[in-house]
C-alpha cells in the first residue's frame, strides 16, 4: 500500500499535479503520524488495514467538510475538498456496491452463527478483517442491524 502511495506521489510531481500530489502528501505524512504512535505503543507500526481505515476515515472527514463548505457557500473549497476525495478513492480497493455488500453482510452473520443484535460488534469485526477498505462500514453496520433484528 505504502508503495503505491510513493509511486502514485512521484506520478503527480512529475505531471505538475499539485492538488493530487498535496493529497498524497498529506496521506503519507497521515500514515508516519499512526506509524509513530504506534511505535510509542511498542507496536512495530500500522498494517494495509490500518492504511484503509485511515484513508476511509480522511474521506468521511472531506465529506464532512464538502457539507459545512456548501452550507456557508464556500463552493470554490467543496470542490477541492470533492477532488482529494477522488484521489484517496482511487488508493482503496474497488468498493463494494449495495447488493454485494448486503450478501457480504448475510455470509458473515451466517459463518459467524450472529443470532441477535448482541452480535453486531462480533459481525463488524469479521466483516472489517475479511473486506478491509472496500466497503463503506457505516452503511454496513446499518444492514447488519437490520439482518439481525
Amino acid at each position: 500500500m505504502r508503495d503505491e502511495i510513493n509511486k502514485a506521489l512521484k506520478a503527480a510531481v512529475s505531471a505538475e499535479d499539485k492538488r493530487r500530489a498535496c493529497t498524497l502528501r498529506l496521506i503519507q505524512t497521515a500514515i508516519k503520524d499512526r506509524d509513530q504512535a504506534a511505535r510509542e505503543r511498542g507496536e512495530e507500526g500500522i498494517g494495509d488495514r490500518e492504511v484503509y481505515d485511515l484513508l476511509l476515515k480522511m474521506i468521511e472527514q472531506r465529506r464532512e467538510s464538502v457539507a459545512n463548505f456548501e452550507a456557508s457557500g464556500q463552493i470554490a473549497l467543496a470542490d477541492q475538498e470533492r477532488q482529494e476525495i477522488g484521489v484517496i478513492r482511487e488508493l482503496l480497493p474497488a468498493q463494494l456496491d449495495d447488493t454485494a455488500m448486503r450478501s457480504a453482510c448475510v455470509e458473515v452473520v451466517e459463518d459467524i452463527g450472529a443470532a441477535g443484535l448482541r452480535d453486531v460488534g462480533r459481525t463488524m469485526a469479521a466483516l472489517k478483517r475479511r473486506y478491509p477498505g472496500q466497503m463503506d462500514f457505516g452503511r454496513a453496520s446499518c444492514v447488519v442491524k437490520d439482518l439481525l433484528r
